[in-house]
């Protein structure tokens, strides 16, 4: 039995991520400020002894050291979530990401001056591959944004950012870490407040309005359930010969934003229509969307038994119900 903390655990994936470790036998705690994720995500994780729920910021640096005070483990999660919140606030997201993280590997490395080192997870995003199109991103090519006035871009580089100090760290304070690029994870518990494709869909499906996509709706993603994802996240923290590297971890199939759409209609009214807006119209001038950002799942597969259980049906048949609850 590992003791465990989970920073931004009362969002999506880290929520998800709670019951799978709970469910794997081991102690959590998590801390979360509540700014995009809710207490009610963890219903099930609160009916266990052993876990614990802790309001706080990770910016808070004496509660920080608090935590770590007795922990084996630590998933790092706590980050603004959509690109929504990254348009409208694009200096506080860029800031908090990077003041949370800088903080814990401060208490991280002062912790482990006087105690064994804490094994820790970076979640990282597929946004770090920046500009350029593709189906088939494998985690050691190089990273290629485009320029400072596009705002979307910064999403990628501040993980990106983030992936370099959480390496620096292992290195230089002996932090043994492993980073996850995360793409496209979806399911229940995830928010359409700030422009997440599927429970967006879904949330107009349901409210009786058209669907909207952007562009043409040709832009192609693979998408991965929660449950799955935090799965491959449990896995690669019990290997114990993989710190220091990197992980796509992603679906397999590829769709059309459109044909999300089609689908979601068909699963909650066929009469609706499907309507399009440029990015301009709802993100402001000079953002620039990627238009085929799928992940290599080589590395993972070779470290991991990387067998996903849901499909997209699934996934959206889930977040239909939850939306619905």
């Amino acid at each position: 039995m590992k003791q465990i903390l989970i920073t931004g655990g009362a969002g999506f994936i880290g929520s998800h991520l709670a019951d799978t470790l709970l469910a794997r036998g081991h102690r959590v705690t998590v801390v979360d400020n509540e700014s995009a994720g809710s207490p009610d995500n963890l219903q099930a994780a609160g009916r266990h002894f052993d876990f614990q729920y802790v309001r706080g910021a990770v910016e808070d640096r004496p509660l920080m050291r608090e935590l770590l005070a007795d922990v084996d483990e630590v998933y790092h999660l706590a980050a603004p979530e959509g690109v929504e919140r990254l348009a409208r606030l694009p200096a506080r997201v860029i800031q908090k990401q990077w003041r949370a993280l800088d903080g814990l590997v401060s208490e991280m490395a002062r912790r482990h001056k006087s105690g064994p080192p804490v094994k820790w997870f970076f979640a990282s995003s597929g946004d770090v591959y920046g500009c350029r199109s593709s189906d088939s991103f494998s985690e050691d090519e190089p990273l290629s944004f485009g320029p400072v006035s596009d705002v979307g871009q910064a999403a990628g580089a501040s993980k990106a950012l983030g992936e370099f100090l959480a390496l620096a760290a292992q290195r230089q304070h002996g932090l043994p870490v492993i980073i996850g690029r995360l793409f496209n994870v979806a399911g229940p518990r995830q928010s359409a407040r700030w422009g997440k494709v599927v429970p967006r869909l879904v949330s107009c499906a349901l409210e009786g309005r058209a669907p909207v996509v952007h562009d043409d709706g040709g832009q192609t993603r693979a998408f991965l359930h929660v449950a799955d994802a935090c799965e491959a996240i449990a896995d690669l923290m019990e290997n114990g010969t993989v710190t220091g590297n990197v992980f796509n971890i992603g679906g397999e199939r590829p769709i059309s934003i459109f044909q999300l759409a089609e689908r979601v209609v068909a699963a909650v009214d066929a009469k609706l229509d499907i309507e399009f807006e440029s990015y301009r119209n709802t993100y402001g001038e000079g953002f620039a969307a990627v238009r085929h950002r799928m992940a290599d799942l080589t590395r993972l597969k070779q470290t991991i038994h990387f067998a996903p259980q849901h499909d997209l049906d699934v996934i959206v048949t889930e977040v239909i119900e939850w939306l619905r609850a």
